[in-house]
């Protein structure tokens, strides 16, 4: 895929606004070879190389999901994991010292921060699992009592890499699971900062096996029915019309045709009730999903799905 444009570039960097000339370019310098050693280290993910992904949902969240034909993508500051995302991760302590101290240390130090802000508070996640029988997930989203939803990848590529974004378009990353954080030096050192950023997490997650779509600054749908434009929302209804919404609470929905929908597995603790309700949206979905129903394996300590013909 081609790299992002030079417009693009310096819609990504911080306005390097200054009475000096020089400190202004090297600064714009600084966060062009970023953003430049981060695509030459494999910030495009093949959408692909997972024939198929998952996601656990509660039964209310499954039949939105199926409901609607969607996705949802949630800003990176309200992931459940404290450390996901934060500039914390990166070592800030080795900045470059100029002639004159100019710009100061200080400053050059607040700014990588708020880079690193900046660009946490523009990325909206859509979290997916390689896996559908793990016991934990299961346990996390609804006690058994949920739902886990298969997607073909190759389909659902052809809808989300048309969504209109800032910068870079849909993207994939495979999360990267660490027992320590290794902080990499942000102005000396050759880590694809891009990717560390969005996409490392400590090692306890790595039950989840997680693959992270993800949407920079997705471009709302307004009254637009234009597929490539994200309708955006609030999963909640506010209080009153006059009631304050901070703008990282609204979600990102990018419309996905029925063939994405691979599958449909059953949580093995799920009410018959729901049980009927969501084969049946599953079904006017995707005439063809293939429905499980999760079950004890009596030889191991897993779970394993059986046809729902």
């Amino acid at each position: 895929m081609p790299g992002p444009d030079r417009a693009s570039l310096f819609h990504f960097i911080a306005p390097c606004n200054t009475a000096s000339q020089d400190f202004s370019l090297n600064l714009c310098i600084h966060n062009i070879e970023l953003l430049k050693r981060d695509t030459n280290a494999k910030l495009y993910y093949s959408m692909t190389s997972d024939a198929k992904l998952y996601k656990y949902l509660d039964v209310k969240g499954g039949l939105a999901m199926l409901h609607y034909s969607n996705l949802q993508f949630t800003n990176a500051t309200r992931l459940n994991d404290p450390f996901d995302c934060h500039p914390a991760l990166f070592d800030f302590s080795n900045a470059p010292v100029y002639k004159n101290n100019w710009p100061p240390t200080d400053f050059l130090i607040e700014k990588g921060i708020n880079d690193l802000e900046n660009l946490r508070n523009s990325a909206w996640v859509c979290s997916l699992s390689k896996v559908h029988d793990s016991l934990l997930m299961w346990t996390y989203y609804g006690n058994h009592e949920g739902v886990c939803i298969g997607l073909d990848m190759e389909n659902t590529y052809k809808y989300i890499s048309k969504i209109h974004c800032s910068m870079f378009g849909a993207m994939k990353m495979d999360v990267q699971y660490r027992d320590v954080i290794e902080k990499p030096d942000y102005f000396h050192g050759a880590r694809d900062y891009f990717t560390y950023l969005l996409s490392t997490k400590a090692k306890a997650w790595e039950h989840e096996q997680e693959v992270r779509l993800l949407l920079l600054d997705p471009i709302p749908a307004g009254s637009s029915n234009h597929p490539n434009f994200a309708p955006m929302g609030l999963p909640y209804k506010p209080k009153n019309r006059k009631e304050a919404i901070d703008w990282k609470e609204v979600r990102a929905y990018p419309h996905l045709g029925s063939e994405c929908f691979d599958s449909l597995y059953l949580g093995i603790k799920i009410g018959k009730e729901e049980r009927e309700k969501i084969i049946k949206e599953a079904r006017k979905c995707n005439p063809d999903i293939k429905i499980y129903q999760m079950t004890v394996d009596p030889d191991a300590f897993r779970l394993k799905g059986l046809p729902i013909l």
